[in-house]
């Protein structure tokens, strides 16, 4: 009886954890800086290098950062809702990441600039500190400059909708 119902019992054991791995997300990709403090950087602004950006640009209100690459099709794509979340008054936080800077200025000219600042990441070190996978990656900071929140992959307006706008307002509510 055993011989026979071993076969059986490790079928329904890969038939489970089959079962369970498809109902994951692929995206959600889980990042150890959740509710820890991002990543300190000190960066050169992609629209004038005489400035930097640094974490200190994150603290004081919630933050959306936002990694992206004019090379990135994705990072195109979540573009428009990008800009939409600028003017319903988020801030957003650019991390132009292995970048031509001449093609990421041509790309915010044309389709429109999101951000308060971007931070030009030329050799990709801190998105290496910030844990990125690939652009487009989008991180929510509190006011305290405590990461909240992952997204990989694009924005789409549904995301913006149902995940990063109520986080943002949740975080803005808290004292």
């Amino acid at each position: 009886m055993l011989r026979a119902g071993l076969p059986l019992l490790v079928l329904l054991s890969l038939a489970a954890l089959l079962w369970v791995g498809l109902g994951l997300n692929p995206r959600a990709i889980p990042s150890p800086l959740i509710d820890r403090e991002a990543p300190a950087f000190h960066l050169p602004d992609l629209q004038d290098p005489t400035r930097t950006v640094s974490r200190d640009d994150l603290l004081g209100r919630v933050t959306v950062v936002n990694v992206w690459a004019s090379w990135c099709t994705s990072c195109r794509q979540e573009h428009p809702v990008l800009q939409q979340l600028a003017d319903r008054g988020v801030h957003l936080i650019g991390l132009n990441y292995k970048d031509d800077p001449a093609a990421a200025r041509e790309l915010l000219a044309e389709a429109g600039n999101p951000y308060a600042r971007t931070a030009r990441d030329g050799d990709g070190r801190a998105g290496i500190d910030w844990g990125v996978y690939a652009t487009p990656e989008t991180f929510v900071v509190d006011r305290e400059g405590v990461v909240r929140h992952k997204h990989t992959g694009p924005l789409t307006a549904e995301i913006a909708r149902e995940q990063i706008l109520p986080l943002i307002r949740e975080l803005e509510a808290t004292p």
